[in-house]
């Protein structure tokens, strides 16, 4: 047995915990199924994201050599998760065509992003070395301070899949800027395909903040409680000493990382406290920073954040807004999607930085620093005495671009941050909020005026959004995400205030948005079980089409398909179901069907309409045989690095002690794993494992009562397989 067996696709589903209510209940003939453990709203929710995946549900289709990996989870308010997926063709991972699915306890999908992306079908050898690669890659910066190793990606450029040898440098350029390049080379040809730098600047005791408390370690700038977060120089290393830190100068070193540790530190107690998300970085921590460059500047690399000083020499740029600002840079990167690569993207990614800015001044309220809505006020940034930018009013600096209508390819990415900031204002503060506060302009076209809902709440509806960004992200996508997280999370009442605040800012209502209305709109999911077949000319093989209401009162969904080749036939029984309900699909190949893997789609209309894929291989494969002695069979077909839960995806339920006996047979040449797993009350945890460097795997295990499933695992080669089982 290898000491090491299981992989990601594995843990994947180790950690999903899939249970039978929120999948195809288990075939008639399977193990009894009873009421699912404790803590199963995570299940159900992971389950029914997982599903939608695996089936292909509408944007989240995907060919036969694909497959959409989940990569993270987020809890959220309501018992609501988002759940993030990245796309991989035959094993590599693609840039573009990711995906967000959120779904709730009941097991009930609610809403669905996903970048877009083509079918995939390019060969996967490269033919420039990778050695190569990555010394074009190195040509791209002046001077380079190090360079990660390359990985064969599949890049989405445009509508096009290009084979590439993808690797990150960091260095300066020619003009002597710090950069940090994720450089994508054409694997093929041996060209740039794509270079997209992960440095976001802003434009050029605590001093700013005062005497204040900071989590720091006896003997260094380094922080105790929130994971990879430290202050130091230009070196990387955290400054020493002991407290109290700095001297209050407005340019030492220490009391700069004073204010930059107080900041941070700040905005990830408000993550937490506000909106219950854990930290910058999502789990609970956060890049090291660096004060004392030398220059106007401050920046977040991916790896650190990075602060200079003001154009006449006078401070350090470590204001709470600006520290946070770069800190939301993080925040946008480990969100599902990261940064794009447009300039639109660049701009929101920047709002982003501004939004947190303001979020985490209110929440400090330092009397050194009153919480306000522009950005570097108290910096001197250009040594004009002004901010760089107004979010109540974007025009007033540089004329930057208050409206979406004022956004072109061009726009500078700072410039670009305007008409989101502008939107958070409305949505925070209304157009005419009075106590003090600034007025903000409504663009042509939108309401007479705004009303807004309070700081906290708009960042919670920001923050949901957020989660469910993906890597095509632009203002129209900010747009239906934003809607939809504040229904999901508030109600009717802080979504009509998100799409007043949008349309104020002139970007335009999307089809499939969600209705603010204070009803329900109705809705239903569709999802496949198992969402692939293998079959030989002459025979048929069937799956289940399940359906649940996601909205409103069920509804009669009628089933169809399409896309079938020539020689197989779809039918259904039933051709429609109450939602909530299941048909049993059955594909019919005739013989002489041409041999080949098809995309089959499958359509349920009602109220809405929505498709899932079914993934067809006719005579490529033959399920072996060989487990005859057990009293349950179960059948699939797995890719290469892939991974099924049986029975049907699902579990089942032993009443009392006894023998678990699993048989598998996997397709000749290959090596398939078996995993027996019990629900130890908050996970799933492995019982007995088959793991030898073979195809064929065979456990025992004796065991008390409990909830029980298998894995099946394919650790190399790609094939049909079967699983028999026995229970007691």
């Amino acid at each position: 047995m290898h000491s090491i067996r299981l992989t990601a696709a594995v843990a994947a589903l180790a950690l999903s915990a899939s249970l039978a209510t929120a999948l195809a209940g288990p075939a008639a003939a399977a193990p009894q199924a009873a009421p699912v453990p404790p803590g199963q709203g995570r299940s159900l929710a992971l389950a029914a994201a997982d599903k939608a995946a695996d089936s292909g549900l509408d944007e989240l289709r995907h060919g036969a050599d694909e497959d959409l990996v989940r990569t993270a989870v987020t809890p959220w308010a309501n018992g609501l998760y988002y759940a993030a997926y990245q796309r991989t063709y035959r094993g590599l991972p693609v840039v573009g065509g990711d995906a967000v699915v959120l779904s709730d306890s009941a097991g009930k999908v609610r809403d669905i992003a996903a970048a877009p992306a083509p079918a995939i079908r390019i060969p996967t050898t490269a033919k420039v070395t990778a050695a190569a690669a990555l010394a074009t890659a190195r040509a791209q910066l002046a001077t380079v301070e190090s360079a990660s190793t390359p990985e064969l990606t599949v890049l989405l450029k445009g509508d096009k899949p290009v084979l590439t040898w993808h690797t990150r440098v960091v260095g300066r350029t020619a003009a002597d800027a710090p950069s940090a390049l994720d450089t994508y080379v054409d694997a093929r040809t041996g060209g740039v395909a794509r270079s997209t730098d992960k440095i976001l600047h802003a434009d050029g005791r605590g001093y700013h903040d005062g005497n204040v408390t900071i989590d720091t370690a006896a003997s260094s700038m380094t922080d105790p409680n929130r994971s990879g977060f430290k202050c130091g120089g230009q070196n990387g290393s955290a400054y020493t000493g002991s407290s109290p830190w700095g001297n209050g100068g407005a340019n030492d070193l220490v009391t700069a990382c004073v204010d930059i540790m107080y900041a941070a530190q700040k905005e990830h107690s408000m993550l937490k406290e506000w909106f219950g998300y854990n930290g910058q970085n999502g789990q609970g921590g956060m890049v090291p920073a660096r004060a004392g460059l030398s220059e106007v500047n401050a920046y977040y690399d991916g790896t650190k954040t990075t602060y200079g000083r003001n154009q006449n020499g006078t401070n350090q740029l470590t204001g709470i807004d600006v520290v946070a600002h770069e800190y939301g840079h993080e925040i946008f990167d480990r969100t599902p999607g990261s940064s794009g690569s447009s300039n639109e993207n660049g701009g929101l990614n920047e709002s982003t930085g501004d939004i947190f800015g303001a979020l985490t001044e209110h929440y400090a309220n330092n009397p050194n620093d009153t919480p306000d809505y522009t950005v570097g006020e108290k910096l001197n940034f250009l040594g004009d005495n002004k901010p760089i930018r107004y979010m109540y009013n974007p025009s007033l600096h540089s004329n930057d671009p208050n409206c979406y209508t004022q956004l072109n390819s061009g726009t500078e990415v700072h410039a670009a941050a305007g008409p989101q900031n502008h939107w958070f204002y409305l949505l925070a503060e209304g157009s005419n909020p009075g106590g003090g506060k600034p007025g903000s302009p409504i663009c042509s076209g939108g309401p007479s005026s705004v009303t807004g809902i309070g700081i906290q709440k708009a960042g919670k509806i920001f923050m949901g959004a957020l989660l469910s960004k993906t890597s095509s992200w632009n203002h129209l996508a900010a747009r239906k995400a934003t809607l939809a997280s504040a229904k999901n999370t508030y109600g009717s009442a802080e979504c009509n205030a998100v799409k007043a605040a949008w349309n104020a800012v002139a970007v335009p209502a999307q089809s499939g948005e969600t209705d603010c209305g204070g009803t329900t709109t109705p809705d239903f999911s569709l999802a496949l079980n198992p969402s692939s077949g293998s079959v030989q000319p002459g025979a048929s093989v069937t799956s289940t089409v399940n359906t649940s209401t996601t909205g409103g009162s069920a509804q009669t969904v009628q089933l169809s398909a399409s896309g079938a080749p020539s020689g197989v036939t779809v039918s259904f029984s039933p051709t429609s179901v109450t939602s909530g309900g299941s048909s049993t699909m059955t594909v019919q190949v005739a013989a002489g069907t041409a041999q080949g893997t098809y995309p089959i789609t499958v359509t349920g209309t009602g109220s809405a309409t929505h498709t899932v894929t079914y993934q067809l291989s006719v005579g490529t494969t033959t399920p072996p045989t060989g487990c005859d002695g057990t009293e349950y069979t179960y059948r699939g077909t797995l890719s290469s690095g892939q991974a099924q839960a049986q029975p049907d995806g699902s579990y089942y339920y032993s009443a009392g002690s006894g023998t678990h006996v699993g048989c598998l047979r996997g397709p000749a040449g290959t090596d398939f794993d078996l995993y027996l797993q019990k629900w130890n009350g908050a996970n799933w945890a492995d019982v007995a494992v088959g793991g030898t460097e073979g195809a064929d795997e065979d456990v025992r295990y004796n065991g008390t009562a409990g909830y029980y499933r298998y894995v099946v695992h394919a650790y190399s080669g790609s094939g049909a397989y079967t699983l028999g089982i026995s229970a007691p």
